[in-house]
């Protein structure tokens, strides 16, 4: 019954969405997918995967269909701060367009200063231009981190130049849904860093206005893709996390569903790169895997056209979607044991004897990993951003 009210809502939010026009004279999704051999089977296999990663039910597929192919009747606007572009380049620049990237030719991108052939006076122009016509209507999405305050001069864009603390309020306080894509834009990512010279700090730290922070570095497409369509589905938020994370995509730990976890749970590690635990492949936390802290999906959607991911090509997570992982995780390749400051948990949880982990000590190492993850479904949120 619930399924169906739900299925009853999400539909008659399409429909209004249909009413509105489109914001370009583009070709319609179908025709776009085909030109780059990418058939209406495909398409719909491609639409029940991101339904089942939307925590849907199956019958929701057409639906979830429906609003990729709407998806081009809601202004986008993305904005580059402190950051080196991967994750535009990740969702972009694949060897063989995926759908992912494909939904992102499609939609309305007003304003990409990477795409984008315009510069200077006139790419500010268009910006502002966008800001103004679609007031109160487009979809934020900021890539990188943001020097803040007396800092903000660090990064200065534009003919007029203004910073970016600037612009990225200008933008995020005239936005129906921000989005912050990446690590940078989510937590500050590595410019913000110990010492952080530059005093870059996340999205959040610059508007009071609700940000849905999809972390990595760089994210999957399908998690930047997939929480763009719960929005055309939904019309609000998702579910978040403490960290503001959609649930639906970084509510359970790389641990979790790693392909290596029945190796951890018999006591079966690779002691050192290459050696013949490595070669069949054991679980890497010993070497400085930081799946058991880590929240993402990596393992359902991997990279590099959905080929492979990090554990699987033999090195350990590094824990790159938790806030200040540049601090915390590191160094990439040692275990989380012993250290001497706080974990990104505070230290809570922390497990102070990886170095010795064994079967006998499954069970202790278990309740630290499980204290960390109790941390993060329920630490209030307010508190992670301080």
């Amino acid at each position: 019954m619930q399924s169906q009210k739900l299925y009853e809502k999400l539909s008659n939010r399409l429909i209004d969405l249909e009413k509105l026009p489109k914001l370009k004279q583009n070709k319609s999704i179908s025709s776009h997918l085909e030109e780059k051999g990418i058939s209406r089977r495909d398409f719909m296999k491609w639409a029940g995967t991101i339904t089942a990663m939307l925590a849907l039910p199956a019958s929701f597929t057409p639906l979830v269909a429906k609003a990729a192919k709407l998806s081009d009747r809601l202004p986008i606007i993305w904005l580059h701060m402190a950051e080196c572009t991967g994750c535009s380049e990740a969702l972009l620049r694949t060897d063989s367009p995926t759908i992912d990237s494909l939904i992102f030719d499609y939609i309305s991108l007003e304003y990409h200063e990477t795409l984008m052939a315009a510069a200077g006076w006139q790419a500010e122009h268009n910006l502002e231009h966008a800001i103004q016509t679609y007031k109160g209507q487009y979809i934020l999405m900021v890539e990188g981190g943001i020097p803040k305050g007396e800092n903000a001069s660090y990064l200065t864009v534009g003919g007029h130049g203004k910073t970016g603390e600037q612009i990225a309020l200008e933008a995020s306080n005239n936005a129906m849904a921000i989005f912050a894509i990446g690590t940078c834009s989510s937590y500050g990512g590595v410019q913000a860093a110990i010492p952080n010279p530059t005093g870059a700090v996340a999205l959040s730290k610059i508007t009071d206005k609700p940000v849905i922070n999809v972390p990595g570095c760089p994210p999957s497409e399908k998690n930047i893709v997939g929480t763009l369509l719960h929005y055309i589905l939904y019309g609000t938020l998702p579910a978040l996390d403490a960290y503001n994370r959609p649930k639906w995509a970084y509510g359970q730990r790389i641990h979790d569903l790693c392909e290596r976890r029945g190796h951890f749970d018999a006591g079966e590690f690779v002691e050192e790169f290459g050696d013949e635990g490595a070669k069949k492949g054991y679980c890497l936390y010993k070497v400085g895997c930081k799946g058991p802290y880590t929240f993402n999906n990596c393992s359902k959607n991997k990279f590099n056209s959905h080929t492979s991911w990090p554990i699987q090509a033999g090195h350990g997570c590094i824990g790159c979607s938790e806030p200040d992982f540049w601090d915390t995780m590191g160094p990439f390749e040692e275990p989380v044991a012993n250290r001497l400051y706080n974990t990104v948990f505070k230290g809570l949880g922390a497990d102070a004897t990886a170095d010795k982990i064994g079967v006998g000590l499954l069970t202790v190492t278990g309740i630290g990993i499980a204290v960390h993850a109790a941390i993060s479904k329920f630490k209030n949120p307010k508190d992670t951003q301080e």
